[in-house]
């Protein structure tokens, strides 16, 4: 073994006629101009007379986990990885990469620019670059079609979902997984094949591209764009990928590279930047100096929907779960629906029968609640009843120890009104998880006026093991998620009231980005939850502009799919369909009010709604109820389904410059009407560029 040549962030090594070449940039190896620097620099000094093949491997987990994010904030500069990839292909010496880890983006077009690409096992592949809003720009939409072909290279890179190892090598993508999982053995193996490769210069530039149907193609494009709800990269994406084999290899990759630019300094890439830098930002914990204390056993009270996907959650991830639930059939149900879970995954082939059954081994069903002594935290999710959820705690507090944590799944009630006369109330909490638990991935964490540091900080570390994307807010009706949902809904049936239509509207926010229309959600959430949630307020209606039409359809028992109809019309297909008694109910309800219908464009709808959630956002953050800005836009991408590529209310705020957002409250306040309260722009810095503007 010669001594190696160390450049940096890129190492050159020669293994007699082997010539490795070692990324090494912590944590993942991302592309920055020091790599690619030095991945040129290697590759020219390499003698190519004393070598027969190079290796181009990462230090760490991973070979590269992708490009640098920052560096997008920029115009590039040279070399460019497009370059990089032109030098690895047309090296005269075949290149094999080693493919580990996380090989993503920039990295997965580094392996395609080699001639070989052998993986370990546990790799993970993929172009994801639409999630942050561009396209691969280094070749990828036209290499990976002539690995893979057009189809599977079409819903690799527009879906921008990776693939594992196993996958890649039925796909074509690697050519052989590596045996060895020890890194000194597995070096071992590497060099072994590069001595044996006899396979020479394989540029998939060169390579044609396999036939396929074009309207079959046509059709896996639309169908993966509808998919992304609106993103622009998807469009952008599907559109170069479909030039393979259209164009030469030179011209497609000029179109791919053209592309990426223009999407690079986009609003939409923008926001989602700004989210993923967001989401991996030290979440808010009170103390860093208050180590949490070790949590093994967890019980969670109620085994319905919410209670039975909490306890899938945290079985997940490794603890040992109660769940608590007196009426035996609930009981019964609730186990039946996490074992049905664990079968899906084992036939998605998430999961094996073994790790199924070592799983449920660490799950009690139990009615006796003296099962929660010698617990290290219980979370209850039982009705949202407040008198039933005191007596719980009540009696939960004469069970366990008084180090106990004690959480609360509420969705609105006052945490410290169910905390009320529990000794050591430091100890309580809420955890708000979102249905389904075991795959929603916000929780809100909930200070109490009581909560300890040691608490909080002992319930964010949960939150992370449970992998949960934790935002830590202070006690207060509707938290933060539910209090935003409630003022965009809220702004959504003023609308219905002037004169826009459910579906109008729907329709109008489904096009903006959004998961699902707020009238289509209240259908399948059940109509009734609000309506209790009305009556329990009514006395203070007359505070506030009220709009009677939820109240009629659940009158007329259009509770939403349960009963088959609500804002719509539910056959057997459960499809939502018009239906004109709906219209009849508006137009009667408006009518006996005194309201003249008025036309709305979609694009009106879309700023109302928008706005309302901004000014909601905006008193959230002068009540102090989020610590940080940004974990606003966190719980609504997060839990309710806001579109990413817009970044979120307070990201578009921050966009629109100090007179605009202004002038934007101002106006919803003028037909928001009685009981508005206008949030303060001052609250926010506005975007530089936005604000010059």
């Amino acid at each position: 073994m010669s001594t190696p040549n160390t450049g940096g962030q890129v190492h050159l090594k020669q293994e007699g006629d082997i010539a490795v070449i070692t990324l090494d940039n912590p944590p993942v190896n991302s592309s920055t101009d020091a790599v690619r620097r030095g991945i040129l620099a290697a590759l020219g000094a390499i003698d190519i007379n004393q070598t027969k093949a190079v290796v181009l491997t990462g230090a760490g987990n991973n070979l590269m986990a992708g490009a640098d994010l920052r560096e997008l904030e920029n115009e590039p500069t040279e070399p460019t990885l497009p370059q990089v990839t032109s030098a690895l292909e047309s090296c005269p010496v075949p290149v094999i990469a080693v493919v580990k880890g996380h090989t993503l983006g920039g990295g997965l077009e580094l392996a395609l620019a080699c001639d070989a690409r052998l993986a370990d096992a546990a790799a993970t592949l993929g172009l994801p670059e639409v999630s942050v809003g561009v396209i691969p720009g280094a070749g990828g939409t036209q290499r990976l079609p002539r690995a893979i072909g057009l189809p599977a290279a079409l819903d690799m890179i527009v879906s921008g979902k990776p693939v594992k190892a196993a996958k890649a090598l039925e796909l074509g993508l690697v050519d052989q997984l590596l045996s060895e999982t020890e890194a000194e053995a597995q070096y071992t193996e590497i060099l072994t094949y590069a001595q044996s490769y006899n396979g020479g210069k394989q540029p998939l530039s060169q390579r044609e591209v396999a036939p396929a149907n074009e309207a079959v193609l046509q059709a896996q494009a639309k169908k993966l764009i509808s998919r992304s709800r609106g993103l622009p990269a998807a469009a952008a994406a599907a559109e170069v990928v479909l030039t393979a084999g259209k164009l030469s290899f030179a011209e497609a990759v000029a179109a791919e590279r053209s592309q990426f630019l223009a999407l690079r300094g986009s609003q939409a890439a923008q926001a989602l930047r700004y989210l993923f830098f967001a989401e991996r930002a030290e979440p808010y914990t009170p103390s860093q100096a208050i180590e949490p204390r070790p949590l093994k056993r967890v019980s969670i009270i109620g085994a319905g929907t919410m209670g039975s996907g909490i306890a899938l959650c945290v079985l997940n991830c490794g603890y040992s779960v109660d769940l608590l639930e007196l009426n035996p059939d609930a009981l019964e149900a609730g186990v039946k629906r996490i074992e049905a879970e664990l079968e899906g995954d084992i036939k998605r082939q998430r999961l094996t029968a073994e790790k199924r059954d070592a799983l449920l081994a660490r799950l009690n069903p139990t009615q006796d609640i003296n099962s929660v002594a010698g617990t290290d935290l219980v979370i209850e999710a039982i009705i949202e009843d407040l008198d039933v959820k005191r007596s719980l705690f009540k009696n939960l507090a004469e069970r366990v120890d008084e180090n106990t944590l004690l959480a609360t799944n509420t969705s609105y009630l006052d945490i410290d009104q169910i905390a009320a006369d529990i000794p050591n109330p430091e100890r309580v909490l809420g955890l708000h998880f979102f249905s389904p638990a075991h795959r929603m991935p916000l929780l809100e964490v909930v200070k109490s006026a009581a909560t300890s540091e040691q608490t909080l900080t002992t319930a964010s570390a949960f939150a992370k093991r449970l992998k949960k994307k934790a935002i830590v807010v202070t006690n207060s009706w509707g938290f933060v998620g539910n209090r935003l949902y409630a003022a965009y809904r809220r702004q959504c049936e003023f609308l219905l009231e002037e004169g826009a239509s459910p579906e109008q509207i729907d329709a109008a926010l489904e096009a903006y980005g959004f998961a699902m229309g707020p009238f289509k959600v209240g259908d399948m959430s059940g109509l009734d939850i609000a309506w209790r949630m009305r009556q329990q307020t009514a006395d203070t209606r007359h505070l506030r502009r009220y709009v009677g039409i939820p109240d009629l359809l659940c009158e007329a028992n259009r509770l939403g799919r349960k009963t088959g109809k609500g804002y719509y019309l539910y056959g057997d297909d459960n499809r939502p369909q018009p239906d004109p008694e709906v219209a009849r109910i508006i137009a009667n309800y408006r009518a006996e009010n005194g309201i003249e219908a008025k036309p709305f464009s979609d694009e009106e709808i879309q700023q109302r709604a928008v706005i309302a959630l901004i000014n909601e956002a905006l008193m959230l953050l002068s009540e102090g109820v989020c610590q940080r800005a940004a974990d606003i836009d966190i719980a609504l991408a997060h839990g309710y389904g806001f579109p990413r590529w817009r970044g979120g209310p307070i990201f578009i705020a921050q966009q629109m410059g100090r007179d605009a957002l202004n002038s934007a409250l101002d106006q919803l306040a003028a037909v928001s009407g009685k009981g508005h309260e206008r949030g303060d722009a001052n609250l926010l810095t506005p975007n530089a560029d936005a604000a010059e503007e």
